[in-house]
């Protein structure tokens, strides 16, 4: 957004204010993913570069602030590895929505934005705390399924009215995407982790001398308790963890090794302080 921002000035400026020239555009619509299958074999990457253009401000402050909402949400329960990945997954489905969509709809000739990938990651936090607490401005406290379901419906009625339709499709692709990403991971099927082992390797040959570190599969140990919590008793021990320092541990278990390796009463105790 910034380059792009700094690049039109920079054209206009030399245009004599008489506007920015078309060759500007022309070199934008090669990152753009197009909704034509010639277009698109000429330019194989714009499906992966779409995604991290932007040219209209409140497109990317919104896109920014709901990564952030929901990615911290994905990398608190389930590891802050895991966030690219569907970011990534997310925009390639929706990109391919886009593109196959244009067979039996009216499309845009090109769609730009990380709104699809954005949505990938709604759906999946969503689909780990749908009850989880967000504090909006004028609003107060919302549950995110509330949130994320207003995004959906405004897609819905984008597609029905006609309106930006190629951006909307994108959308609801990512968004499946990321409730299909995360239901695998529940079934036991990461598919995130080959992403991320490849960002690591692609890590590795742009910092010379560096290797890439696989994220740890082990389930580390459970966080140690003091003697007395440890005996039974009924009362509670004032040594014993108090729920804010349970909850962190299990949430720094999750960074450290991922949701998969909790224990079933750590994943009961996590599901017990989401409805807190």
């Amino acid at each position: 957004f910034a380059v792009l921002g700094v690049l039109r000035f920079v054209l206009f400026m030399f245009n004599a204010g008489r506007g920015v020239p078309e060759y500007f555009y022309d070199g934008l619509y090669l990152f753009c993913m197009p909704s034509d299958w010639q277009t698109l074999l000429w330019h194989p990457w714009s499906p992966l570069t779409y995604m991290f253009l932007h040219e209209g401000f409140w497109h990317v402050l919104s896109n920014i602030i709901f990564l952030y909402l929901f990615g911290n949400i994905i990398g608190d329960l389930v590891g802050d590895r895991r966030v690219l990945p569907i970011y990534l997954l997310g925009g390639l489905a929706g990109g391919f929505l886009f593109f196959a969509s244009s067979f039996f709809m009216y499309m845009s000739p090109y769609a730009l934005g990380a709104s699809g990938a954005v949505m990938a990651l709604a759906g999946a936090a969503v689909t780990l705390a749908p009850d989880y607490r967000v504090m909006l401005l004028l609003l107060g406290e919302v549950r995110l399924k509330y949130i994320v379901l207003v995004m959906v419906l405004l897609d819905l009625i984008g597609i029905a009215n006609m309106s930006n339709t190629g951006g909307h499709v994108a959308h609801i692709g990512g968004f499946a995407t990321g409730i299909f990403l995360v239901s695998r991971l529940r079934d036991g099927q990461d598919w995130l982790e080959p992403v991320h082992l490849l960002w690591l390797k692609i890590q590795s040959w742009l910092t010379p001398g560096s290797r890439p570190r696989p994220a740890r599969r082990k389930a580390e140990k459970v966080p140690r308790r003091s003697a007395s919590a440890s005996k039974p008793s009924n009362s509670v021990s004032e040594e014993e963890p108090s729920f804010q320092e349970k909850l962190d541990a299990i949430l720094d278990k999750i960074r450290e090794s991922g949701y998969d390796n909790l224990t079933q009463e750590e994943k009961d105790f996590l599901f017990r302080a989401s409805k807190k």
